[in-house]
């Protein structure tokens, strides 16, 4: 039976009180662990979250009980104590007490400049944190004088008509109720929210004795750390501020010295030996025992060392990473521990080079940040600019309104895409991710004149052919020239991190990769095979664009089926690659996808060059192009409905992929092709398609005389196919869910268009997130778990995956794995993320099931 505590609302933190980060907070329960290690913390009084929100609304706490443990003329400091130090607060607030009488005592002690530096210090941060005045006249003055702090005395009175505070109970009650209502103001409780934090999350606070760092011996403030925040190796890190002479005034920030010695200045390893012996062992103790590496904040006064806070150390996404292992190398922590303390989406940071977090930023536009990472390069507009500067070994950046399955060659030559129009699962946002390209879509500040051949910017700003910008995918920035970046960084504490994650993860994560490219990256990232390879990509290299056309205006099935057997050896060696490289892991090859008309050119000049390669009258290829021209292409002649319609189609891919089977099969490991119909609605369309599938099958197997197996299987991207789910099921060997396009249909939404007004559906909550961006568990969850168990229904047997967008997002993966998924399928830059997310998810499922 587990034992009710009762918390005090206001407690003094000693090594036995009754102390609980969800009462008090992070820093509360942190300072108590401090003092458990025996470091030599300040006094410390813990005020809890129902304390603050209490204050916050007019009911204060007894002030002198507060106090009474700090005894008589206390100095304090008051410093925020969330739940999650990440979730933010209102600024520390020191020197609390500072009164004329204070100061002149101080002065005594310590020095009048000293004591003139401090009050100064408090009546400022008084002035504007708490009596919430212009900070103009509080500016601290070049020196701290006497005439200097009589001057700001005075600016006080004549802002608030009334003499600065000498009263430290009131002083102190007055911060309380300002620091209180920061957490509770509206500004506060967005920024939280923007960070994770529940809209009811709670504030507590700690008022502290003050450590000056002031005395006649060796004083100062300092703050250590012993690992880079950056890298995560092992480094002590710090700056020490000490008094000038030992006993005046505390000197200006830039006059800080290091902690260690690492040339032959001044340090404070050679000014106090004694206090860095100490800082190391409590570093290397609190390591240990706190089992996080942690940023320690210091004073010495007089020689005596004091440790005022510690804190979880900043760290960037490869920090993480290191430290996470080393500290379970190390046995501090335990390897689970290490895999749940990483956040997946941070490890895309580590694949691609990234803009320099400390470097200047020239931002042009913002917009949707579509395929993370930074590059540099010429503005191009067209995807044959692109090739050319490519070919010419020039950087390129493509920048178009939109991109099409025609533009795939260019973005292969740039080394970033921006457009106008789009949102997270657009043409150029999906192949951009698939392509490890840096990608920012939906920059709808942006115009393109395309006659004058140049890109306006907000305010104004003109950006031609050929000037140098940066695109950082990550933010969804684009900056004006050519930003310093820092390199990717797939180390060895990555790949161990991930070696780590695959023994936990109890669900399969495979890769979406249209070319060997593609494939030598899944296989590199570990994936466990190709889950959705989008064969209408391989139509657009080279020489096949022109085949695909000849075969659109062929006359008659005959014709067809002539230029098709022209295209076959393409698609077989394409598909032999694949195989090759993923050494018999299976490789899911969706059948032709895209509406014909996007093959054909859109312009004038395109539909000459057309009409000349074809040797026809620009009539006639107007006319066919016309007549192919629809609606609504997206829910017209595509998928399955043209398999049926054109089946030497799906009949040329299906001997490409079962002739390439037999050859990869000869000298590697044997293949078992997956074969997907997709955009199915009706069990018909899967009867017919199977059927010439399998008479394709047979064919090949007399031919080559070899045997081979093959599964066929349904993508399940309209709402109709996961509500027949059950009857389709019987003619398929795996059901993959498409998410992007049956969030598409569940929604009734554009998925190219929507980013317009998307943005404004969130903010007034008419959708808690882009559907298209975070899986929508309610509506088309509700359909993924309905194709899920009447999937099960028709063949217990069924294999079931999603293979959208979402499918490497950790609230994807977890709603799959409840509902009894075998794989998710991603952009291969999302395989390390989406491993990583599934072992968090079987971890945590673990540790509450025994809980």
């Amino acid at each position: 039976m587990q034992r009710h505590v009762t918390f005090p609302q206001i407690t003094l933190v000693t090594p036995d009180a009754a102390m609980s980060a969800e009462v008090y907070g992070g820093r509360a329960k942190c300072l108590q662990r401090l003092i458990r290690l025996d470091m030599p913390v300040p006094l410390t009084v813990a005020l809890s979250f129902d304390t603050v929100r209490d204050i916050a609304q007019g009911r204060m706490p007894d002030i002198g009980a507060i106090m009474a443990p700090f005894g008589f003329a206390p100095l304090l400091s008051v410093r925020p104590s969330s739940l999650d130090p990440d979730w933010g607060g209102p600024g520390a607030i020191l020197n609390i007490g500072m009164t004329q009488e204070r100061h002149d005592a101080l002065a005594a002690t310590a020095g009048l400049r000293a004591a003139t530096s401090l009050y100064l210090r408090f009546i400022q941060c008084y002035a504007v944190q708490v009596a919430r005045l212009d900070p103009e006249p509080f500016d601290l003055p070049d020196e701290p004088t006497s005439e200097a702090l009589r001057s700001m005395l005075a600016a006080y009175e004549a802002e608030t008509d009334e003499p600065f505070p000498q009263d430290p109970a009131l002083q102190l009650a007055e911060v309380l109720r300002s620091m209180a209502r920061t957490w509770d103001g509206t500004t506060a409780r967005l920024l939280r929210q923007a960070k994770g934090a529940p809209a009811d999350a709670g504030l507590g606070l700690v008022v502290q004795a003050m450590a000056l760092g002031v005395g006649r011996g060796e004083s100062g403030s300092g703050v250590i750390q012993f690992v880079d925040g950056e890298t995560g190796e092992p480094r002590i890190i710090g700056r020490y501020l000490g008094q000038s002479q030992g006993r005046e005034a505390l000197r200006d920030k830039r006059d800080a010295i290091p902690i260690i010695c690492d040339d032959g200045g001044p340090c404070l390893e050679r000014v106090a030996p004694f206090a860095v012996r100490e800082l190391l062992e409590h570093g290397g103790r609190g390591r240990e025992r706190l089992r996080e590496e942690m940023q320690i904040e210091f004073t010495l006064e007089s020689g005596r060392l004091r440790i005022l806070d510690a804190v979880r150390v900043p760290r960037g996404a490869r920090a993480a990473v290191r430290i996470a292992v080393a500290l379970a190398q190390d046995g501090v922590i335990p390897r689970e521990e290490a895999v749940l303390r990483v956040d997946p989406g941070a490890l895309s940071t580590l694949l691609h080079r990234q803009v320099d977090p400390e470097a200047p930023r020239d931002r042009i536009v913002s917009g949707i940040a579509a395929s993370p990472g930074a590059a540099s390069g010429r503005i191009v507009l067209t995807a044959v600019d692109a090739q050319a500067s490519a070919a010419r070994d020039e950087p390129c950046i493509l920048v178009r309104r939109e991109t099409t399955p025609e533009d795939i060659r260019g973005m292969h030559a740039a080394v970033a895409v921006v457009t106008v129009r789009g949102g997270i699962t657009s043409h150029a946002a999906v192949i951009g991710r698939g392509l490890g390209l840096p990608c920012v879509v939906g920059a709808s500040d942006l115009e393109i004149d395309r006659r004058r051949r140049v890109v306006i910017a907000p305010g104004g700003r003109v950006f031609a052919e050929g000037d140098v910008i940066t695109v950082d995918g990550t933010t969804g920035d684009v900056l004006a020239g050519e930003a310093p970046t820092i390199p990717a960084a797939l180390d060895e504490a990555f790949r161990t991190l991930l070696g780590w994650a695959d023994e936990f993860r109890d669900m399969g994560v495979r890769a979406n990769a249209d070319t060997p490219q593609d494939a030598r990256l899944a296989h590199d990232f570990a994936a466990e095979g190709i889950g959705l390879c989008r064969t209408e990509h391989m139509f657009f290299e080279g020489e096949r664009i022109g085949m695909m056309r000849e075969m659109i205006f062929a006359e008659g099935a005959a014709a067809r089926r002539a230029v098709l057997d022209r295209l076959l050896p393409m698609q077989r060696d394409d598909f032999a690659a694949l195989f090759r490289i993923m050494a018999g892991k299976p490789v899911c090859i969706r059948l032709f996808d895209p509406p014909l008309h996007e093959f054909l050119p859109s312009d004038r000049q395109g539909l000459r060059d057309l009409a000349e390669g074809l040797s026809r009258p620009l009539s006639d290829v107007e006319a066919r192009v016309e007549a192919l021209r629809e609606y609504n292409p997206m829910l017209g002649l595509r998928g399955v409905r043209l398999g049926i319609t054109v089946p030497e189609i799906y009949e040329m891919q299906a001997r490409a992929i079962f002739e390439a089977a037999v050859l990869a099969g000869q000298d590697g490991e044997p293949v078992v092709p997956e074969v997907m119909i997709p955009l199915v609605s009706a069990r018909r369309e899967v009867e017919l398609v199977k059927a010439r599938v399998d008479a394709v099958a047979s064919a090949v197997r007399a031919e080559s005389g070899l045997p081979f197996t093959y599964r066929l299987g349904v993508m399940v991207e309209t709402p109709r196919a996961a509500l027949r789910a059950a009857e389709i099921a019987q003619h398929a060997a795996f059901l993959s869910f498409g998410t992007n396009d049956l969030t598409q249909m569940t929604y009734g939404l554009s998925r190219d268009d929507a980013g317009r007004f998307l943005g404004t559906y969130v903010e007034q909550q008419v959708f808690e997130e882009d559907p298209f961006h975070t899986l929508d568990l309610d509506g088309v969850g509700e359909l993924l778990q309905i194709g899920a168990e009447r999937g099960r229904e028709g063949r217990p047997d069924i294999t079931l995956s999603i293979c959208g967008e979402h499918a490497g997002t950790r609230r994807a993966i977890e709603f799959c794995r409840r509902q009894g998924f075998d794989y998710v399928s991603c952009s291969p830059y999302r395989v390390p993320a989406a491993r990583l997310s599934a072992a968090q998810s079987a971890i945590e499922d673990a540790i509450n099931s025994h809980s």
